[in-house]
């Protein structure tokens, strides 16, 4: 049998990346509509409502928009790759290895947030070591970021790459969203079961797609003052045997002189550093993945293979 999919924003980057994957995995039917229709209310609802699987790669208010266009009779089932629907409860939180069950969650949903890329690996670092006790939830946790220019959408790639725009910048390196509001924060919080919002730092270097996560951790101040073992053996346990989540040993983590932000674009993968310093009593956690990859995209594409039967990884 053959899905039919449909992107609502497919030419946008998260919808191009989805696209280009979804373009050889097989068993699938892609509904597609020329520019005048994708602007036509109708032949939206149309589209929505036609698929088996829709996709929303909208801006927030527009996604909230299309999921009131769904009549329930029609049975289609839906990921959200906005932030609309991230922290609501009549949404599956799309991140298969939140939990060892949470894959199996995600089978059987009809409506899946996908996480974003900045949550996806917060997410990933907090939710076990606060699951399993060694990070108290009330903890004042603080997360530092850089993401390549992708993750800013069409806008931010053209103020970096298209010199005839209007707000071009040539330069190489920006921290942003010192409001601390950013609009992740929230799903992480919640996600992580965290009590108390977390210090978020978002940065933007001049890379086109990428991600670094750092979460750092005085293990000297926590109750029981943890060990970097302690740190690394739960993370290890929790994603022992996940597809596309890797935590390497501290020994080989320790060999290392730098983390490259680039070093896994093009995957689905997200790989989890414990770097450490034994005598101090201090750790970081880093997050490496691909913003457009792990982090938008290619979760999206895992998250569709969960949902309709297929092996998680079949085009990724």
């Amino acid at each position: 049998m053959t899905a039919r999919i449909f992107i609502d924003g497919e030419v946008g980057t998260t919808g191009l990346q989805i696209k280009e994957r979804l373009a050889g995995h097989g068993g699938l039917e892609m509904i597609s509509l020329g520019e005048a229709e994708r602007k036509d209310p109708a032949k939206r609802r149309e589209a929505l409502n036609e698929a088996d699987l829709a996709i929303l790669c909208l801006p927030d208010d527009a996604a909230r928009e299309a999921a009131a266009m769904l009549d329930p009779a029609a049975s289609t089932r839906v990921i959200d790759a906005s932030t609309a629907h991230r922290t609501s409860d009549d949404w599956v939180y799309g991140m298969p290895e939140l939990t060892k069950a949470h894959a199996e969650t995600i089978r059987g949903a009809t409506l899946v947030s996908n996480p974003g890329c900045y949550a996806n690996s917060s997410i990933s670092i907090l939710a076990p070591l606060v699951a399993n006790g060694l990070l108290p939830a009330e903890w004042p946790v603080t997360i530092n970021a850089v993401s390549g220019y992708s993750g800013g959408g069409k806008g931010m790639i053209a103020s970096f790459e298209d010199p005839s725009v209007d707000d071009y910048t040539e330069e190489n390196f920006r921290v942003y969203g010192l409001t601390l509001a950013h609009k992740h924060v929230p799903e992480i919080q919640l996600r992580s079961g965290l009590a108390n919002r977390p210090l978020f730092v978002p940065s933007v270097g001049r890379f086109r797609q990428g991600m670094i996560v750092q979460v750092p951790l005085q293990l000297w101040a926590m109750p029981g003052k943890p060990s970097p073992h302690n740190v690394h053996e739960i993370l290890s346990n929790h994603y022992e045997g996940c597809t596309f989540i890797e935590v390497p040993s501290l020994d080989e983590t320790a060999k290392m002189t730098g983390i490259e932000p680039e070093a896994l674009n093009g995957t689905n993968r997200l790989r989890i550093h414990v770097f450490a310093n034994e005598e101090t009593g201090q750790a970081v956690v880093m997050g490496l993945l691909d913003n457009l990859g792990k982090g938008a995209s290619g979760l999206a594409v895992q998250n569709l293979n969960l949902m309709l039967g297929f092996d998680e990884a079949t085009g990724l």
